[in-house]
């Protein structure tokens, strides 16, 4: 999956020391966009906001590849404000301790050839929300191991250790309990989920909380992606190696992605985006993402010092472009985060405005601006409220 010397070395690393590669993915994947940077980026940028819709503080996921579950807790908060309830922060990690204990039965009844590892997708909170609940953040915060931040790597090899001997099947038949066995484990590092718990002085099962205060419809939600493989409008599953759940998502052509996230975002709602942030015009530091006329192998050492001083152009994505670079594994679902807004720079060109969980320590405090070409080439799904889609779009969809 991972197209430069740095990625290659940190993959066969990891495999030979025995560990799931996700376990570390997250915190290699930063520290590698460290050098996407400039120092000039902030003073040669000028973006000014379009749309900016209200969302909740900016978080940060730590040592943990639970990108997808901050991001879909950002967006579900979003949600609550624009439904005008008052929103909670919802346990990031209540929603993945949950859909870890899914997943490790998925690995057994598919005799281990699923993905392991804390990555995951969109519907992943969706479906849990829908099966356990949810809790605030207050009560479920995932830190019972001594730690003020996640950090997932050992836990995350215990798990392994436990259901590649389940699936070994030493006994010659599994037994029931290895559930038990496997999800303590989880509890060890995360906590006991309550069965019970008391928020602003009333009591709560997680299921209720999430009707009485949370208050959203778990079908209300839906996931796009596009590819030229499927039949356009039709549903296919999703192959990435995080969709351990095999959930589909509708298929639409490439120009309608941002049609369908500028609809959404004109109209007050926002959106989760998952996609590939391992490129070189992808700068966390600077909180710019945009696609270059020139890909990094074909720029002087010029261009590539400067690809962050400043609005540069860029090239037009074509679907074909967009479906080689996923087949060729140059497009990976790297990570997740919360669209919340758009917004122009000083050259009039739209951007839209990110939300991510990496914490406050990039120039805009936690946000980012990602060009909509870029959207287009590096985007494998959003999630949105059905309602944020057109007339027109809902038609093409049945939905």
């Amino acid at each position: 999956m991972y197209r430069n010397q740095l990625k290659a070395w940190v993959f066969a690393a990891i495999l030979s020391a025995g560990f799931s590669v996700q376990s570390f993915a997250q915190d290699n994947l930063v520290n590698a966009l460290k050098y996407n940077a400039s120092e000039k980026s902030k003073e040669l940028y000028q973006f000014t906001p379009v749309v900016d819709i209200e969302n909740t503080t900016i978080k940060n996921q730590g040592s943990s590849g639970t990108c997808w579950s901050y991001s879909a807790n950002s967006f579900l908060e979003s949600e609550m404000m624009r439904m005008g309830k008052r929103p909670v922060e919802i346990s990031q990690i209540f929603s993945a301790r949950n859909a870890y204990i899914e997943k490790g039965k998925m690995y057994v009844k598919m005799h281990g050839s699923v993905t392991l590892g804390d990555g995951g997708a969109f519907h992943d909170v969706i479906n849990m929300y829908r099966k356990y609940g949810a809790v605030p953040q207050s009560v479920y915060a995932g830190l019972n191991y001594g730690t003020t931040k996640n950090k997932f790597a050992e836990m995350a090899a215990i798990q392994e250790g436990i259901l590649k001997a389940v699936v070994s099947n030493p006994n010659g038949k599994l037994t029931p309990n290895w559930e038990k066995a496997y999800a303590a484990a989880i509890d060890a590092y995360l906590g006991e989920v309550p069965e019970k718990f008391t928020w602003e002085g009333k009591e709560y099962t997680p299921k209720s909380f999430a009707s009485e205060v949370i208050g959203l419809n778990a079908d209300d939600y839906i996931e796009i992606g596009s590819d030229l493989n499927y039949p356009f409008y039709e549903k296919f599953i999703l192959l990435v190696p995080d969709n351990w759940a095999f959930d589909q998502v509708y298929n639409v052509k490439m120009n309608e992605l941002t049609d369908i996230v500028d609809h959404a975002v004109n109209n007050g709602f926002t959106v989760a985006w998952a996609g590939d942030v391992s490129e070189k015009y992808f700068s966390w530091k600077n909180g710019v993402a945009f696609v270059p006329e020139k890909e990094w192998e074909d720029m002087d050492e010029e261009e590539r010092k400067t690809l962050f001083d400043g609005p540069k152009g860029e090239r037009k994505v074509t679907p074909e472009m967009r479906q080689e670079a996923f087949d060729n594994y140059s497009t990976t679902d790297d990570h997740g985060m919360h669209i919340v807004g758009t917004a122009k720079d000083q050259n009039n060109k739209e951007y839209y405005i990110i939300k991510n969980s990496w914490g406050i320590t990039n120039d805009y405090k936690g946000y980012m601006y990602m060009s909509k070409e870029y959207v287009k080439y590096k985007t494998t799904d959003i999630m949105i409220h059905k309602d944020a889609l057109s007339k027109d779009m809902k038609k093409k969809l049945k939905i």
